[in-house]
């Protein structure tokens, strides 16, 4: 008989919970298309919020406490999403439908990082895991959101852009999580560190240089205030364990 430890549900539902919120985007932006992109601006900086101040507080001491080389992993992993991105964004010049598939295809990679983010946090620890995992779940509704969006500027019809937006942003996050597991389960403490740095600088990365400046464009009135009421909560949070 299998027996999992408690660290595998916490990563399992947190996953899972990710892919329903993101799912839950589809859906929105599929049925009521207006009020989802109305919120769309507000749910990224909100999730920026989270997501900014989760590393620079919590997961990179942490990860640097474990081994100093951690820094460095954080600088490759923010690279690795800038450079991955910047290809993406070289590679969607291309005719439309091209545009829709190749963006649909990095954000299934990015979805799949996610995965992978939530089992190296909750390895960690339970505060770091429950940092960025409600980060995260807070922007897979936005990244539901884009996904459909992308596929239906390519040239996909509706339905068939809500079916194939589920396949790859929302499953592969659970399919990263799981995954990922068995492999860093069993990881000493120095590479755990190296890990949690790797992810500290994808999470600052997908908040300073994705979330922010997309939601920023957008100019709506108080979303500073809303990515700050982020930045608030995940310092609530921080407090509320350590104090």
């Amino acid at each position: 008989m299998l027996v999992f430890s408690e660290e595998f549900y916490w990563i399992a539902g947190f996953a899972i919970v990710a892919a329903l919120v993101n799912g839950a985007g589809i859906i929105a932006i599929f049925r009521h298309q207006e009020w989802a992109e109305r919120s769309l601006p507000y749910l990224m900086c909100f999730a920026a919020g989270i997501l900014l101040t989760t590393p620079l507080l919590h997961a990179l001491p942490n990860a640097i406490a474990k081994t100093p080389a951690a820094g460095f992993s954080a600088l490759a992993g923010f690279l690795f999403m800038f450079l991955s991105n910047d290809l993406i964004k070289r590679r969607t010049g291309e005719a439309t439908l091209a545009f829709g598939v190749t963006a649909a295809e990095g954000i299934g990679v990015h979805s799949l990082v996610d995965g992978v983010v939530y089992t190296v946090t909750f390895n960690i620890s339970l505060l770091t895991g429950v940092l960025a995992g409600t980060g995260l779940i807070v922007h897979e509704f936005a990244e539901g959101v884009i996904t459909y969006l992308v596929l239906v500027k390519g040239t996909v019809t509706e339905r068939t852009a809500a079916t194939y937006a589920f396949f790859i942003a929302a499953l592969t996050t659970p399919i990263g999580a799981f995954l990922a597991y068995p492999l860093v389960s069993g990881l000493g403490p120095r590479y755990l560190g190296l890990l949690l740095g790797f992810v500290s600088g994808v999470l600052l990365y997908v908040s300073a240089a994705h979330l922010l400046p997309e939601a920023r464009s957008y100019e709506k009135e108080h979303s500073i205030l809303t990515f700050l009421a982020g930045v608030g909560v995940a310092l609530f949070i921080v407090f509320s364990r350590t104090m």
